[in-house]
């Protein structure tokens, strides 16, 4: 499955519109190249001139990841389900599987939350409405009733394997598109960049993603 997620999640409202701006600060490293006028302020239009002959690969993914996310959903509409929302409960079938990891109890959602490059608060918001629709369960730890574990309910089993059934034609679509070479290529490359390798938080001498994150719930 091409995973966007893996799904981690995708771009919110906030970050789309801010997105432009983001671009304009220099995050393509465009205004630190600019002449400045005769007042000692940067060119912002010559900036602007700049950024446009810029191929942004920032913007280039979200744009991406929003029409991919479109098509799945498109796939996915009968079965009620978003694509965000199957690559959730195939990741917590995934990590239930004994033959995986041994945990009949499924896994806690500071392990989905790792998994998915996304935070334990992004998680509990995303099973919400999983658990209202009865597809998903939260259950406590058998030793710290603080932890809780992700598990699929019959339900959420039957609903899954119909919803992957549509997954495939959306799969079926892009490597028509764009070939089965390139699709891979693409998989391979989405994987690469969801790793901690793409962690900016030495650069930037802030506490990592990883290191935020609360403790296991």
């Amino acid at each position: 499955m091409l995973n966007a997620a893996r799904n981690a999640p995708p771009a919110n409202g906030v970050e789309e519109t801010h997105l432009a701006a983001i671009a304009v600060k220099g995050h393509l490293g465009v205004m630190g190249t600019t002449t400045r006028k005769s007042s000692g302020r940067p060119d912002v239009s010559e900036a602007l001139t700049g950024l446009q002959q810029v191929a942004c690969t920032n913007t280039a993914l979200r744009r991406a990841s929003r029409r991919l996310g479109q098509l799945y959903d498109e796939a996915l509409a009968p079965t009620g389900l978003r694509g965000t929302q199957v690559s959730l409960l195939t990741q917590i079938d995934a990590m239930t599987l004994p033959t995986n990891r041994g945990n009949a109890a499924g896994p806690t959602l500071q392990e989905l939350a790792s998994q998915l490059s996304l935070r334990v608060s992004g998680i509990t918001h995303a099973l919400s409405p999983l658990v209202r629709d009865g597809l998903v369960e939260l259950m406590q730890d058998a030793l710290d009733a603080r932890v809780k574990h992700a598990l699929l309910t019959s339900k959420g089993r039957a609903r899954l394997a119909k919803a992957i059934e549509h997954w495939a034609i959306a799969n079926r679509h892009v490597e028509k598109i764009m070939g089965s070479a390139k699709t891979a290529k693409l998989r391979e490359l989405a994987d690469q960049i969801s790793t901690e390798t793409f962690d900016l938080s030495a650069e930037l001498r802030i506490p990592s993603r990883k290191r935020k994150t609360k403790a296991a719930v």
